[in-house]
């Protein structure tokens, strides 16, 4: 086992193990990496034993009996190449990468999806908490969404929260738009929860003509 680790990287000899700089220099370095991901028209190296590690689904794929588990190209449909990066750097690292504030709030829900599909719990739980902070008018619908789609409890209360302690004006205008006309078609359920806590402040009414 020792001399299959040794294979993937240098270990080191203040602990007997790998550190997350280690792990991340080796991401970097692709040295001992068998296995390549294309993610829209990208490829990246990476090594399944730690993908296997930190991540139940990529376990079954790479390391059990599906196909990918004998191929040395995998395919990842239905998401970004920085998405699929950004996800790689956590699980070797156990951190997010740096983000551009112009598309954190993109990143980060993308991520979260991300998470959710390769059930890598603590990422996702990051990816939670980020989120709440970015939680306003605009947002709150899309994120409302996500949290319900992707089973996040804490980031789901966080939106009901703050619709709860909105004006009526304010509101209103989530109300109006496309995006809350969407939150309506697609979680009806959230639809039912949400119903009765605005109709406890009057004389809000919520218009559905247009759903």
């Amino acid at each position: 086992m020792r001399a299959d680790l040794e294979r993937l990287g240098h270990v080191s000899s203040d602990n007997g193990g790998f550190s997350l700089h280690d792990l991340g220099q080796l991401l970097s370095s692709g040295e001992g990496a068998d296995v390549t991901f294309e993610v829209g028209g990208e490829t990246f190296a990476a090594h399944r034993c730690i993908l296997g590690a930190r991540s139940f689904v990529f376990r079954a794929e790479l390391l059990g009996p599906m196909k990918e588990s004998t191929s040395t190209c995998v395919q990842i449909e239905d998401m970004e190449p920085k998405v699929f990066k950004a996800l790689l750097h956590f699980i070797y690292t156990d951190s997010l990468p740096e983000i551009d504030e112009a598309e954190a709030l993109e990143m980060i829900q993308h991520l979260l999806v991300a998470a959710d599909r390769y059930g890598l719990k603590r990422l996702k739980l990051t990816c939670e908490e980020k989120l709440c902070s970015y939680i306003n008018t605009t947002t709150v619908a899309t994120t409302l969404a996500l949290s319900e789609q992707h089973a996040c409890p804490a980031l789901k209360e966080e939106c009901l929260r703050f619709l709860e302690s909105s004006n009526n004006s304010t509101l209103d205008l989530i109300t109006r738009s496309s995006d809350f006309e969407h939150l309506a078609t697609s979680c009806p359920s959230i639809m039912k929860e949400l119903i009765p806590k605005l109709a406890r402040k009057p004389p809000f009414v919520i218009n559905y003509s247009n759903m």
